[in-house]
């Protein structure tokens, strides 16, 4: 019976977290994508080396003919920086192309350094304008006593001066579960929420889904979360008031940042008639 129990429990025990693997069925990787969200540092990165390389190679093709370039003396240094010259279509007059061969190679190097220019500005204009959500997420959740009811809750700031019109938030619970037929399936649950819609997110949000006899947190621990390789989803979607665009933000909290038997600090302070917020607090927890 011992053993036909340790059996049953190797069935049951929960997966490891899903990993994706290669599959030729894919899409491969966006290089616009790529150039999209990369760090800047990156990105200025290899927009250098792509330029340095762009030069080097044509000023090797350069110095293929003798005697292409007039006015060249330091070999392949006035051949690089004539590239340069070229690609920028700079022509300080000092050197020029002399033959056909040059020439041609000029009107090359012209075409594809206008084209390059193109594309790296319109990424750089692309990267900019991208809209983008400035909200910050308390480092955890909590489940505490609200009203006298358990309530699960997090926060959320505006980490910008503007406001965020009609902002909608949404909370899912990702877990592994049991189907009837014993197999182990990731499920993902909403968790409904006490306000799920605000007309101005301009400061800060309390958001709270109350755990009654129907949510899918209903009698959990910590431990069972964590058993389950649960993970709490929350997404904010606005419109910038400043944009006119709509910008969304998404935070996620593993089973080990969900606290049971905690609060958050207070962070709104009082005095001289007027309402103060300490975001010095904001990810503070209190038994």
């Amino acid at each position: 019976m011992a053993a036909r129990r340790k059996v049953r429990a190797k069935e049951h025990s929960a997966p490891p977290p899903a990993r994706r693997r290669h599959d030729r069925h894919l899409l491969p990787q966006d290089p616009y994508h790529q150039l999209l969200t990369m760090p800047w540092s990156l990105y200025f990165a290899l927009i250098a080396f792509a330029y340095v390389a762009f030069n080097f190679v044509f000023a090797w093709l350069f110095l293929l003919e003798d005697g292409s370039i007039a006015g060249a003396r330091r070999g392949f240094a006035d051949a690089f920086f004539f590239s340069v010259q070229t690609m920028a279509t700079i022509g300080y007059g000092e050197m020029r192309p002399e033959t056909l061969y040059a020439n041609i190679l000029v009107s090359v190097e012209v075409l594809l350094g206008l084209v390059g220019f193109a594309l790296a500005t319109g990424v750089i204009f692309a990267r900019f304008s991208r809209p983008t959500a400035r909200i910050l997420f308390s480092d955890v959740a909590v489940v505490t006593p609200y009203d006298g009811r358990p309530t699960l809750m997090f926060r959320a700031a505006n980490q910008r001066r503007n406001r965020i019109l009609e902002a909608h938030v949404t909370l899912t619970l990702a877990r592994n579960e049991i189907t009837a037929e014993g197999s182990w399936v990731r499920r993902l649950r909403d968790l409904p929420v006490e306000r799920q819609r605000t007309p101005l997110f301009q400061l800060s949000w309390t958001v709270l889904h109350v755990i009654g006899p129907g949510s899918p947190l209903h009698g959990a621990t910590q431990d069972d979360l964590a058993g389950q390789d649960a993970e709490l989803i929350a997404t904010i979607v606005g419109i910038d008031e400043t944009l006119s665009q709509t910008v969304y933000a998404r935070q996620s909290y593993a089973a080990e940042h969900i606290l049971f038997g905690r609060r958050f600090a207070d962070i709104l302070a009082r005095g001289d008639g007027s309402r103060e917020i300490d975001y010095s607090r904001f990810h503070e927890t209190v038994d």
